[in-house]
């Protein structure tokens, strides 16, 4: 009689014992950094219980490294990455991964198409960790990273999600500085346009603007919302100056959009700053040949995808950093 040899046990049987998914229980199995103790002993219990024995041509694929890491935007448009700030961006992380023998792929999940294309890039390992940016509020890539087969770590904090891994700047600070500045040179009617309010960098530089009039016993003015280009700047103003004729200071969320204020108050016929007096956001090549130049809050935006990739390197080699914030600075021009 011939004895059936004995059927092993597979992957998924041994992810079911330990009570998690498949993809935790492989990267239990391959050493991977980024999963809890108490999920890698659940799974390690159920391999000694079932006596499995994990393949080693599966494992070898497994544990392949790709060599890149990728910079994901959440973006509409792809002239998006020749943006200023997302060049400097791009320069800071390309450097540190250069660092690290890591090559920088560019991916833009502008269309569902797009996502598709992120996600699978996600779930089936196709670059060594991932740099994620620009969500805004209930951006469905939010999970795919939480799900994700390798490290993330995202470029600014999203609404309504706490990331184990994140830089970000301190856009609160930045803001409240900006606009305490114009207090101090006696400006008590002041308005905010504040960017994208379901990106996080929006509603936290209009935090930081409301505190401070807040602070000073002034009231602050109901948020204008740009998309943090240079027209919607400029119409965001028009609508300012038909609604609040007294006004004598604006802050922008950004250069881009401080800029098509300067445009929209230079038509009006109002001069800056001894009308209104105008702050960007950023520090970019805009704001020092804006006429007149702009005084603004200068953010480390090299540096910020610098520590990012920096941030994912460590992780990629099995450390778990702490999220960090970067500091801004105001830098004081004509336009204030």
């Amino acid at each position: 009689m011939t004895v059936a040899p004995r059927r092993q046990p597979t992957l998924e049987e041994v992810a079911e014992r330990a009570g998690v998914s498949r993809s935790v229980a492989s990267r239990a199995l391959n050493n991977a950094p980024h999963v809890s103790i108490a999920k890698r002993e659940a799974v390690e219990r159920a391999v000694r219980q079932l006596g499995y024995v994990p393949n080693p041509t599966a494992r070898a694929l497994a544990t392949r490294q790709t060599g890149a890491a990728a910079l994901v935007v959440s973006g509409e448009d792809p002239s998006i990455f020749a943006d200023p700030f997302f060049a400097q961006v791009i320069v800071g992380a390309s450097t540190a991964l250069e660092d690290a023998d890591l090559h920088l792929m560019l991916c833009l999940a502008a269309s569902d198409r797009g996502r598709k294309r992120v996600e699978e890039l996600l779930r089936c390992k196709g670059a060594d960790g991932v740099l994620l940016m620009a969500l805004r509020e209930g951006d469905p890539l939010a999970g795919m990273a939480e799900e994700a087969e390798m490290p993330v770590v995202f470029g600014g904090r999203p609404v309504g999600v706490a990331p184990r891994w994140y830089v970000d700047v301190d856009n609160v600070g930045g803001a409240r500085e900006a606009t305490e500045y114009l207090i101090s040179r006696g400006r008590t009617r002041v308005a905010a346009i504040c960017g994208r309010l379901d990106i996080e960098a929006g509603r936290a530089r209009y935090r930081g603007y409301r505190d401070a009039l807040l602070g000073a016993g002034l009231d602050p003015l109901p948020p204008q919302e740009g998309d943090f280009t240079e027209p919607s700047g400029a119409a965001a103003t028009a609508v300012l100056l038909k609604q609040h004729p007294d006004l004598d200071g604006i802050i922008a969320a950004n250069d881009n959009m401080a800029a098509g204020a300067l445009r929209t108050l230079r038509a009006a016929g109002r001069a800056v700053p001894a009308d209104i007096a105008v702050v960007g956001f950023d520090d970019l090549t805009v704001a020092q040949v804006a006429d007149p130049p702009l005084t603004t809050v200068h953010q480390p935006i090299t540096a910020l995808g610098r520590e990012m990739a920096r941030m994912l390197v460590a992780v990629i080699n099995g450390h778990d950093p702490t999220p960090l914030i970067l500091p801004t600075r105001l830098v004081t021009r004509s336009s204030a």
